[in-house]
Protein backbone atom coordinates (compact mmCIF):
# COMPACT_ATOMS: atom_id res chain seq x y z
CA UNK A 1 0.00 0.00 0.00
CA UNK A 2 1.17 3.55 -0.63
CA UNK A 3 -0.09 6.81 0.72
CA UNK A 4 -0.25 7.94 -2.88
CA UNK A 5 1.13 11.37 -2.04
CA UNK A 6 4.11 12.89 -0.30
CA UNK A 7 2.71 16.19 0.86
CA UNK A 8 0.69 17.02 3.95
CA UNK A 9 -0.28 20.14 5.86
CA UNK A 10 1.67 20.50 9.05
CA UNK A 11 -1.54 21.58 10.82
CA UNK A 12 -3.12 18.24 9.95
CA UNK A 13 -0.43 16.31 11.82
CA UNK A 14 -0.29 18.83 14.68
CA UNK A 15 -4.06 18.61 15.14
CA UNK A 16 -3.76 14.82 15.26
CA UNK A 17 -1.19 15.13 18.03
CA UNK A 18 -3.63 17.50 19.77
CA UNK A 19 -6.20 14.67 19.75
CA UNK A 20 -3.61 12.37 21.29
CA UNK A 21 -2.82 14.93 23.99
CA UNK A 22 -6.54 14.95 24.86
CA UNK A 23 -6.17 11.23 25.58
CA UNK A 24 -3.01 11.83 27.60
CA UNK A 25 -4.63 14.55 29.71
CA UNK A 26 -7.93 12.75 30.18
CA UNK A 27 -9.83 15.46 28.29
CA UNK A 28 -12.91 14.78 26.17
CA UNK A 29 -11.88 13.90 22.63
CA UNK A 30 -11.48 17.03 20.47
CA UNK A 31 -11.36 19.29 23.53
CA UNK A 32 -8.04 20.66 22.30
CA UNK A 33 -9.57 21.41 18.92
CA UNK A 34 -12.52 23.16 20.55
CA UNK A 35 -10.13 25.19 22.66
CA UNK A 36 -8.21 26.23 19.57
CA UNK A 37 -11.38 27.51 17.91
CA UNK A 38 -12.23 29.56 21.01
CA UNK A 39 -8.69 30.93 21.11
CA UNK A 40 -8.69 31.88 17.43
CA UNK A 41 -12.02 33.71 17.82
CA UNK A 42 -10.43 35.56 20.72
CA UNK A 43 -7.49 36.48 18.48
CA UNK A 44 -9.92 37.96 15.98
CA UNK A 45 -11.75 39.90 18.68
CA UNK A 46 -8.42 41.28 19.90
CA UNK A 47 -7.47 42.32 16.36
CA UNK A 48 -3.99 40.76 16.54
CA UNK A 49 -1.71 40.76 13.50
CA UNK A 50 -1.32 37.74 11.22
CA UNK A 51 1.96 36.61 12.75
CA UNK A 52 0.54 36.63 16.29
CA UNK A 53 -2.55 34.75 15.11
CA UNK A 54 -0.38 32.12 13.42
CA UNK A 55 1.84 31.60 16.46
CA UNK A 56 -1.24 31.41 18.70
CA UNK A 57 -2.87 28.77 16.48
CA UNK A 58 0.04 26.32 16.47
CA UNK A 59 0.97 26.85 20.11
CA UNK A 60 -2.62 26.27 21.22
CA UNK A 61 -2.80 22.94 19.38
CA UNK A 62 0.56 21.94 20.85
CA UNK A 63 -0.05 23.26 24.36
CA UNK A 64 -0.25 19.81 25.96
CA UNK A 65 2.09 18.00 23.58
CA UNK A 66 4.47 17.51 26.49
CA UNK A 67 1.74 16.22 28.79
CA UNK A 68 3.07 12.67 28.90
CA UNK A 69 6.52 13.62 30.24
CA UNK A 70 7.37 12.08 33.61
CA UNK A 71 4.09 10.19 33.29
CA UNK A 72 5.06 7.24 35.44
CA UNK A 73 6.37 9.40 38.28
CA UNK A 74 3.41 11.78 38.07
CA UNK A 75 0.94 8.89 38.22
CA UNK A 76 2.72 7.57 41.31
CA UNK A 77 2.41 10.92 43.11
CA UNK A 78 -1.04 12.12 42.02
CA UNK A 79 -2.87 8.86 42.35
CA UNK A 80 -6.35 10.37 42.13
CA UNK A 81 -5.52 12.21 38.91
CA UNK A 82 -4.14 15.72 38.46
CA UNK A 83 -6.47 16.61 35.59
CA UNK A 84 -9.59 15.59 37.46
CA UNK A 85 -8.78 17.51 40.63
CA UNK A 86 -6.67 20.45 39.50
CA UNK A 87 -7.23 21.25 35.82
CA UNK A 88 -10.16 23.60 36.52
CA UNK A 89 -8.16 25.22 39.35
CA UNK A 90 -4.71 25.53 37.77
CA UNK A 91 -5.26 29.13 36.60
CA UNK A 92 -6.86 30.13 39.90
CA UNK A 93 -5.52 31.43 43.19
CA UNK A 94 -2.79 29.80 45.24
CA UNK A 95 -5.45 28.38 47.55
CA UNK A 96 -7.37 26.91 44.61
CA UNK A 97 -4.21 25.28 43.28
CA UNK A 98 -3.33 23.87 46.67
CA UNK A 99 -6.83 22.45 47.05
CA UNK A 100 -6.56 20.76 43.67
CA UNK A 101 -3.16 19.30 44.42
CA UNK A 102 -4.28 17.94 47.78
CA UNK A 103 -7.30 16.29 46.17
CA UNK A 104 -5.16 14.65 43.49
CA UNK A 105 -2.60 13.10 45.86
CA UNK A 106 -4.36 10.29 47.78
CA UNK A 107 -5.09 6.95 46.23
CA UNK A 108 -8.78 6.60 45.29
CA UNK A 109 -8.85 3.39 47.33
CA UNK A 110 -7.65 5.12 50.50
CA UNK A 111 -10.30 5.13 53.27
CA UNK A 112 -11.59 8.63 53.93
CA UNK A 113 -9.96 9.06 57.39
CA UNK A 114 -6.54 8.40 55.86
CA UNK A 115 -6.90 10.58 52.75
CA UNK A 116 -5.90 13.81 54.51
CA UNK A 117 -2.86 12.14 56.04
CA UNK A 118 -1.81 10.65 52.71
CA UNK A 119 -2.26 14.00 50.95
CA UNK A 120 -0.28 15.91 53.57
CA UNK A 121 2.64 13.48 53.56
CA UNK A 122 2.83 13.44 49.77
CA UNK A 123 2.53 17.19 49.26
CA UNK A 124 6.26 17.96 49.81
CA UNK A 125 7.14 15.38 47.16
CA UNK A 126 4.63 16.96 44.80
CA UNK A 127 6.18 20.41 45.28
CA UNK A 128 9.62 18.97 44.55
CA UNK A 129 8.31 17.23 41.43
CA UNK A 130 6.25 19.98 39.78
CA UNK A 131 8.95 22.55 38.87
CA UNK A 132 11.00 19.93 37.03
CA UNK A 133 7.86 18.49 35.46
CA UNK A 134 6.72 21.88 34.15
CA UNK A 135 10.20 22.64 32.83
CA UNK A 136 10.29 19.29 31.00
CA UNK A 137 6.76 19.84 29.66
CA UNK A 138 7.81 23.19 28.18
CA UNK A 139 11.06 21.84 26.73
CA UNK A 140 9.42 18.83 25.10
CA UNK A 141 6.58 20.89 23.61
CA UNK A 142 9.14 23.25 22.09
CA UNK A 143 11.26 20.43 20.69
CA UNK A 144 8.24 18.65 19.20
CA UNK A 145 7.06 21.88 17.60
CA UNK A 146 10.37 22.09 15.74
CA UNK A 147 9.88 18.56 14.41
CA UNK A 148 6.63 19.73 12.82
CA UNK A 149 8.54 22.34 10.86
CA UNK A 150 7.49 25.29 13.01
CA UNK A 151 9.76 28.31 13.33
CA UNK A 152 11.83 29.36 16.33
CA UNK A 153 9.35 32.19 16.90
CA UNK A 154 6.86 29.48 17.89
CA UNK A 155 9.12 26.95 19.63
CA UNK A 156 10.71 29.81 21.56
CA UNK A 157 7.40 30.59 23.29
CA UNK A 158 7.03 27.25 25.02
CA UNK A 159 9.39 28.03 27.94
CA UNK A 160 6.67 30.50 29.04
CA UNK A 161 3.82 28.00 28.74
CA UNK A 162 3.14 27.73 32.48
CA UNK A 163 3.81 31.36 33.44
CA UNK A 164 1.22 33.60 35.13
CA UNK A 165 0.45 37.27 34.59
CA UNK A 166 1.18 38.02 38.25
CA UNK A 167 4.49 36.11 38.19
CA UNK A 168 3.47 33.51 40.80
CA UNK A 169 4.18 30.42 38.66
CA UNK A 170 6.30 27.48 39.73
CA UNK A 171 9.07 28.37 37.27
CA UNK A 172 8.90 32.17 37.70
CA UNK A 173 10.36 32.85 34.28
CA UNK A 174 8.26 35.88 33.39
CA UNK A 175 5.26 37.98 34.31
CA UNK A 176 2.96 40.54 32.70
CA UNK A 177 3.77 41.55 29.15
CA UNK A 178 7.08 39.66 29.26
CA UNK A 179 4.97 36.57 28.66
CA UNK A 180 4.48 36.23 24.87
CA UNK A 181 1.10 37.54 23.76
CA UNK A 182 0.05 34.25 22.10
CA UNK A 183 0.60 32.41 25.39
CA UNK A 184 -1.51 34.97 27.27
CA UNK A 185 -4.32 34.58 24.73
CA UNK A 186 -4.12 30.77 24.86
CA UNK A 187 -4.40 30.74 28.66
CA UNK A 188 -7.73 32.55 28.53
CA UNK A 189 -9.11 30.63 25.54
CA UNK A 190 -8.07 27.22 26.84
CA UNK A 191 -9.29 27.78 30.39
CA UNK A 192 -12.62 29.25 29.28
CA UNK A 193 -13.26 26.21 27.08
CA UNK A 194 -12.43 23.86 29.93
CA UNK A 195 -14.62 25.72 32.43
CA UNK A 196 -17.50 25.31 29.99
CA UNK A 197 -17.25 21.56 30.52
CA UNK A 198 -18.13 22.23 34.16
CA UNK A 199 -20.78 24.96 34.02
CA UNK A 200 -22.84 27.27 31.83
CA UNK A 201 -21.68 30.52 30.22
CA UNK A 202 -22.49 32.50 33.35
CA UNK A 203 -20.20 30.23 35.34
CA UNK A 204 -17.43 30.67 32.74
CA UNK A 205 -17.75 34.47 32.93
CA UNK A 206 -17.47 34.36 36.71
CA UNK A 207 -14.36 32.15 36.74
CA UNK A 208 -12.49 34.01 34.00
CA UNK A 209 -13.27 37.44 35.46
CA UNK A 210 -11.98 36.33 38.88
CA UNK A 211 -8.66 35.31 37.31
CA UNK A 212 -7.98 38.65 35.61
CA UNK A 213 -4.78 40.12 36.99
CA UNK A 214 -3.83 36.80 38.56
CA UNK A 215 -3.06 34.20 35.92
CA UNK A 216 -4.59 36.16 33.06
CA UNK A 217 -3.84 39.40 31.26
CA UNK A 218 -6.75 41.67 32.36
CA UNK A 219 -6.99 43.36 28.96
CA UNK A 220 -7.49 40.00 27.23
CA UNK A 221 -10.06 39.01 29.85
CA UNK A 222 -11.99 42.26 29.21
CA UNK A 223 -12.23 41.46 25.50
CA UNK A 224 -13.31 37.90 26.26
CA UNK A 225 -15.98 39.01 28.72
CA UNK A 226 -17.41 41.51 26.25
CA UNK A 227 -18.68 38.72 23.97
CA UNK A 228 -18.00 35.42 25.75
CA UNK A 229 -20.87 33.38 24.31
CA UNK A 230 -19.89 34.24 20.75
CA UNK A 231 -16.22 33.51 21.40
CA UNK A 232 -16.98 30.16 23.03
CA UNK A 233 -19.16 29.07 20.11
CA UNK A 234 -21.98 26.51 20.26
CA UNK A 235 -22.17 24.70 23.62
CA UNK A 236 -22.43 21.27 21.97
CA UNK A 237 -21.36 21.41 18.31
CA UNK A 238 -22.66 18.42 16.31
CA UNK A 239 -20.14 15.96 14.96
CA UNK A 240 -16.45 16.73 14.61
CA UNK A 241 -14.85 20.19 14.47
CA UNK A 242 -11.79 18.84 12.64
CA UNK A 243 -12.48 20.61 9.34
CA UNK A 244 -13.32 23.84 11.13
CA UNK A 245 -9.99 23.76 12.98
CA UNK A 246 -7.99 23.17 9.81
CA UNK A 247 -9.90 26.00 8.12
CA UNK A 248 -8.93 28.28 11.02
CA UNK A 249 -5.21 27.95 10.27
CA UNK A 250 -3.90 31.42 9.42
CA UNK A 251 -2.24 31.94 6.04
CA UNK A 252 0.20 30.97 4.79
CA UNK A 253 -0.52 27.33 5.62
CA UNK A 254 2.55 25.21 6.29
CA UNK A 255 3.22 22.11 4.18
CA UNK A 256 5.56 19.18 4.79
CA UNK A 257 7.13 16.96 2.15
CA UNK A 258 9.59 14.06 2.02
CA UNK A 259 11.83 13.65 5.04
CA UNK A 260 10.01 16.46 6.84
CA UNK A 261 6.92 14.22 7.00
CA UNK A 262 8.94 11.44 8.64
CA UNK A 263 10.34 13.93 11.13
CA UNK A 264 6.84 15.10 12.07
CA UNK A 265 5.49 11.56 12.32
CA UNK A 266 8.49 10.76 14.48
CA UNK A 267 7.33 13.52 16.83
CA UNK A 268 4.02 11.72 17.23
CA UNK A 269 5.92 8.52 17.97
CA UNK A 270 8.10 10.26 20.55
CA UNK A 271 4.98 11.66 22.23
CA UNK A 272 3.62 8.12 22.62
CA UNK A 273 6.76 7.01 24.46
CA UNK A 274 7.20 9.79 26.99
CA UNK A 275 4.94 8.19 29.59
CA UNK A 276 7.39 5.40 30.42
CA UNK A 277 11.20 5.16 30.32
CA UNK A 278 10.80 1.59 29.07
CA UNK A 279 9.30 2.84 25.81
CA UNK A 280 11.97 5.39 24.85
CA UNK A 281 13.07 4.96 21.24
CA UNK A 282 10.60 2.20 20.44
CA UNK A 283 8.81 3.84 17.51
CA UNK A 284 11.92 5.14 15.76
CA UNK A 285 13.68 1.80 16.26
CA UNK A 286 10.69 -0.16 15.02
CA UNK A 287 10.37 2.07 11.96
CA UNK A 288 14.00 1.39 11.00
CA UNK A 289 13.67 -2.36 11.55
CA UNK A 290 10.34 -2.68 9.73
CA UNK A 291 11.57 -0.65 6.74
CA UNK A 292 14.73 -2.77 6.46
CA UNK A 293 12.72 -5.99 6.69
CA UNK A 294 10.25 -4.72 4.09
CA UNK A 295 13.08 -4.05 1.65
CA UNK A 296 14.51 -7.53 2.25
CA UNK A 297 11.09 -9.10 1.68
CA UNK A 298 10.71 -7.28 -1.63
CA UNK A 299 8.10 -4.63 -0.96
CA UNK A 300 8.08 -1.71 -3.38
CA UNK A 301 9.71 1.58 -2.30
CA UNK A 302 6.31 3.21 -1.73
CA UNK A 303 5.20 0.26 0.41
CA UNK A 304 8.41 0.45 2.44
CA UNK A 305 7.75 4.14 3.05
CA UNK A 306 4.19 3.46 4.18
CA UNK A 307 5.29 0.69 6.55
CA UNK A 308 7.97 2.94 8.04
CA UNK A 309 5.52 5.79 8.58
CA UNK A 310 2.87 3.50 10.03
CA UNK A 311 5.49 2.27 12.51
CA UNK A 312 6.22 5.83 13.61
CA UNK A 313 2.60 6.48 14.67
CA UNK A 314 1.42 2.97 15.61
CA UNK A 315 1.53 3.50 19.37
CA UNK A 316 0.04 7.00 19.72
CA UNK A 317 -3.01 5.44 21.41
CA UNK A 318 -0.82 4.46 24.38
CA UNK A 319 -1.50 7.96 25.73
CA UNK A 320 -5.02 6.83 26.66
CA UNK A 321 -3.65 4.28 29.14
CA UNK A 322 -2.25 5.31 32.51
CA UNK A 323 1.58 5.21 32.70
CA UNK A 324 1.03 3.25 35.91
CA UNK A 325 -0.22 0.36 33.74
CA UNK A 326 2.77 0.46 31.39
CA UNK A 327 5.08 0.49 34.40
CA UNK A 328 3.44 -2.43 36.20
CA UNK A 329 6.16 -4.95 37.18
CA UNK A 330 3.68 -7.79 37.73
CA UNK A 331 0.47 -9.20 36.24
CA UNK A 332 -2.20 -6.72 35.14
CA UNK A 333 -5.72 -6.71 36.51
CA UNK A 334 -8.61 -7.56 34.20
CA UNK A 335 -9.43 -3.87 33.85
CA UNK A 336 -5.81 -2.98 33.05
CA UNK A 337 -5.63 -5.70 30.41
CA UNK A 338 -8.70 -4.25 28.73
CA UNK A 339 -7.11 -0.79 28.75
CA UNK A 340 -4.02 -2.20 27.06
CA UNK A 341 -6.08 -4.13 24.52
CA UNK A 342 -7.82 -0.91 23.49
CA UNK A 343 -4.75 1.21 22.81
CA UNK A 344 -4.72 0.29 19.07
CA UNK A 345 -8.35 1.44 18.95
CA UNK A 346 -7.32 4.81 20.38
CA UNK A 347 -4.53 4.97 17.80
CA UNK A 348 -7.16 4.49 15.12
CA UNK A 349 -9.34 7.29 16.51
CA UNK A 350 -6.39 9.70 16.48
CA UNK A 351 -5.38 8.78 12.93
CA UNK A 352 -8.93 8.65 11.55
CA UNK A 353 -9.55 12.40 11.36
CA UNK A 354 -6.61 13.08 9.06
CA UNK A 355 -7.00 12.24 5.38
CA UNK A 356 -3.26 11.56 5.31
CA UNK A 357 -2.92 9.48 8.47
CA UNK A 358 -6.04 7.40 7.87
CA UNK A 359 -4.17 5.69 5.03
CA UNK A 360 -1.58 4.49 7.55
CA UNK A 361 -4.20 3.24 10.01
CA UNK A 362 -4.87 -0.27 8.57
CA UNK A 363 -1.21 -1.12 9.10
CA UNK A 364 -0.53 0.92 12.24
CA UNK A 365 -3.56 -0.27 14.19
CA UNK A 366 -3.00 -3.96 13.40
CA UNK A 367 0.31 -4.24 15.20
CA UNK A 368 -1.14 -6.53 17.88
CA UNK A 369 -3.27 -8.64 15.52
CA UNK A 370 -2.29 -12.25 14.87
CA UNK A 371 -2.89 -14.54 11.90
CA UNK A 372 -4.90 -17.00 14.00
CA UNK A 373 -7.23 -14.33 15.40
CA UNK A 374 -5.70 -14.35 18.89
CA UNK A 375 -4.57 -10.71 18.75
CA UNK A 376 -6.30 -7.44 19.57
CA UNK A 377 -8.20 -5.18 19.44
CA UNK A 378 -10.27 -6.61 16.57
CA UNK A 379 -9.17 -10.22 16.82
CA UNK A 380 -9.09 -10.59 13.02
CA UNK A 381 -7.41 -13.47 11.17
CA UNK A 382 -4.91 -13.64 8.32
CA UNK A 383 -7.58 -12.99 5.69
CA UNK A 384 -8.04 -9.45 7.00
CA UNK A 385 -4.35 -8.63 7.41
CA UNK A 386 -2.37 -7.22 4.51
CA UNK A 387 1.25 -8.29 4.04
CA UNK A 388 2.32 -4.85 5.30
CA UNK A 389 0.24 -5.27 8.45
CA UNK A 390 1.66 -8.75 9.02
CA UNK A 391 5.20 -7.44 8.72
CA UNK A 392 4.66 -4.58 11.15
CA UNK A 393 2.97 -6.85 13.69
CA UNK A 394 5.88 -9.30 13.66
CA UNK A 395 8.45 -6.48 13.68
CA UNK A 396 6.75 -4.83 16.65
CA UNK A 397 6.79 -8.10 18.59
CA UNK A 398 10.46 -8.65 17.76
CA UNK A 399 11.55 -5.13 18.60
CA UNK A 400 9.58 -5.12 21.86
CA UNK A 401 11.29 -8.34 22.91
CA UNK A 402 14.70 -6.70 22.51
CA UNK A 403 13.70 -3.82 24.82
CA UNK A 404 13.52 -4.06 28.62
CA UNK A 405 10.12 -4.02 30.26
CA UNK A 406 9.26 -3.62 33.96
CA UNK A 407 8.36 -7.31 34.15
CA UNK A 408 11.35 -8.75 32.19
CA UNK A 409 14.81 -8.04 30.85
CA UNK A 410 15.51 -7.37 27.19
CA UNK A 411 16.19 -10.36 24.95
CA UNK A 412 19.06 -10.57 22.50
CA UNK A 413 18.26 -10.51 18.78
CA UNK A 414 18.97 -14.23 18.65
CA UNK A 415 16.58 -14.92 21.52
CA UNK A 416 13.90 -12.69 20.02
CA UNK A 417 14.24 -14.53 16.71
CA UNK A 418 13.72 -17.85 18.47
CA UNK A 419 10.58 -16.51 20.13
CA UNK A 420 9.14 -15.27 16.84
CA UNK A 421 9.98 -18.53 15.06
CA UNK A 422 8.09 -20.42 17.74
CA UNK A 423 5.10 -18.14 17.40
CA UNK A 424 5.18 -18.40 13.61
CA UNK A 425 4.98 -22.18 13.99
CA UNK A 426 1.96 -21.66 16.25
CA UNK A 427 0.26 -19.65 13.53
CA UNK A 428 0.61 -16.21 15.10
CA UNK A 429 3.01 -14.62 12.61
CA UNK A 430 3.68 -14.83 8.89
CA UNK A 431 6.75 -17.02 8.50
CA UNK A 432 8.09 -15.05 5.52
CA UNK A 433 7.89 -11.82 7.51
CA UNK A 434 9.69 -13.39 10.46
CA UNK A 435 12.51 -14.48 8.16
CA UNK A 436 12.82 -10.96 6.73
CA UNK A 437 12.84 -9.41 10.21
CA UNK A 438 15.53 -11.80 11.43
CA UNK A 439 17.69 -10.91 8.44
CA UNK A 440 17.11 -7.19 9.01
CA UNK A 441 18.24 -7.63 12.62
CA UNK A 442 21.46 -9.29 11.46
CA UNK A 443 20.44 -12.83 12.38
CA UNK A 444 20.70 -15.88 10.09
CA UNK A 445 17.50 -16.68 8.21
CA UNK A 446 15.61 -19.14 10.45
CA UNK A 447 14.09 -22.32 9.09
CA UNK A 448 10.40 -22.25 9.94
CA UNK A 449 8.22 -25.31 9.51
CA UNK A 450 5.21 -24.48 7.38
CA UNK A 451 1.60 -25.26 8.37
CA UNK A 452 0.61 -28.90 7.90
CA UNK A 453 4.23 -29.70 7.02
CA UNK A 454 4.00 -28.05 3.61
CA UNK A 455 7.26 -27.51 1.77
CA UNK A 456 8.23 -24.04 0.53
CA UNK A 457 7.19 -25.01 -3.01
CA UNK A 458 3.85 -26.37 -1.77
CA UNK A 459 3.24 -23.11 0.09
CA UNK A 460 3.78 -21.26 -3.17
CA UNK A 461 1.40 -23.59 -5.01
CA UNK A 462 -1.36 -23.32 -2.40
CA UNK A 463 -0.99 -19.55 -2.38
CA UNK A 464 -1.38 -19.37 -6.15
CA UNK A 465 -4.37 -21.69 -5.98
CA UNK A 466 -5.93 -19.23 -3.53
CA UNK A 467 -5.25 -16.46 -6.05
CA UNK A 468 -7.40 -18.34 -8.59
CA UNK A 469 -4.65 -19.61 -10.87
CA UNK A 470 -5.25 -22.87 -12.74
CA UNK A 471 -2.76 -25.72 -12.87
CA UNK A 472 -1.12 -24.60 -16.13
CA UNK A 473 -0.92 -21.01 -14.92
CA UNK A 474 0.73 -22.15 -11.69
CA UNK A 475 3.24 -24.15 -13.73
CA UNK A 476 4.11 -21.11 -15.85
CA UNK A 477 4.31 -18.83 -12.78
CA UNK A 478 6.76 -21.17 -11.01
CA UNK A 479 8.58 -22.25 -14.19
CA UNK A 480 7.79 -25.92 -13.65
CA UNK A 481 5.94 -28.52 -15.72
CA UNK A 482 2.18 -28.92 -15.43
CA UNK A 483 2.72 -32.49 -14.22
CA UNK A 484 4.98 -31.25 -11.42
CA UNK A 485 2.44 -28.59 -10.49
CA UNK A 486 -0.29 -31.26 -10.35
CA UNK A 487 1.87 -33.38 -8.05
CA UNK A 488 2.50 -30.45 -5.69
CA UNK A 489 -1.23 -29.70 -5.60
CA UNK A 490 -2.15 -33.27 -4.73
CA UNK A 491 0.58 -33.48 -2.07
CA UNK A 492 -0.67 -30.22 -0.60
CA UNK A 493 -4.28 -31.43 -0.52
CA UNK A 494 -3.19 -34.61 1.27
CA UNK A 495 -1.16 -32.75 3.91
CA UNK A 496 -3.87 -30.17 4.52
CA UNK A 497 -6.59 -32.81 4.60
CA UNK A 498 -8.79 -31.32 1.86
CA UNK A 499 -9.96 -32.37 -1.58
CA UNK A 500 -11.04 -29.15 -3.24
CA UNK A 501 -9.58 -25.86 -4.41
CA UNK A 502 -12.10 -23.94 -2.26
CA UNK A 503 -11.02 -25.73 0.93
CA UNK A 504 -7.34 -25.23 0.06
CA UNK A 505 -8.06 -21.52 -0.49
CA UNK A 506 -9.69 -21.28 2.92
CA UNK A 507 -6.66 -22.96 4.51
CA UNK A 508 -4.28 -20.59 2.70
CA UNK A 509 -6.29 -17.58 3.83
CA UNK A 510 -6.44 -18.69 7.46
CA UNK A 511 -2.69 -19.35 7.59
CA UNK A 512 -1.50 -16.27 5.74
CA UNK A 513 -0.21 -18.15 2.70
CA UNK A 514 -1.87 -16.00 0.04
CA UNK A 515 0.84 -14.03 -1.78
CA UNK A 516 0.51 -10.27 -1.95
Amino acid sequence: MSTGHDRVRSAELIASLCLASDLGMGFPFEHGLQSTLTTMRLCEALGVDDDTASRTYYACLLMYSGCTVDGEEKAGIFESGLTRHNQHRQHGSTLENLTGLLGALPSPATPRPLRAFQAATRLPRAFRFLPGHFAALCEVAGMLSERFGLSESISGMFPFLTERWDGSSFLKRASGEDIPLPIRIIHVGRDATYQRLIGDDEYVLKVISERAGGDFDPDIVDVFLSDASELLGPPAPPGTVWDEVLAAEPSPTLTLTGAAIDRALGAIGIFSELGSPYLAGHCLGLAALAAAAAEIHGFSPSEVETIRRAALVHDVGRAAVSPRVWGRPGPLTADEREQVRLHPYHTERVLARSTYLIELAPIATAHHERLDGSGYYRGVTAASLSPSARLLAAADAFHSKTEPRPYRDALSSEEATDVLVGRAKQGHFDADMVVAIAKAAGEPAPAIERPAGLTEREVQVVGLLARGLRNKQIARELDISTKTADRHIQNSYRKIGVSSRAAATLFATEHGLVPR
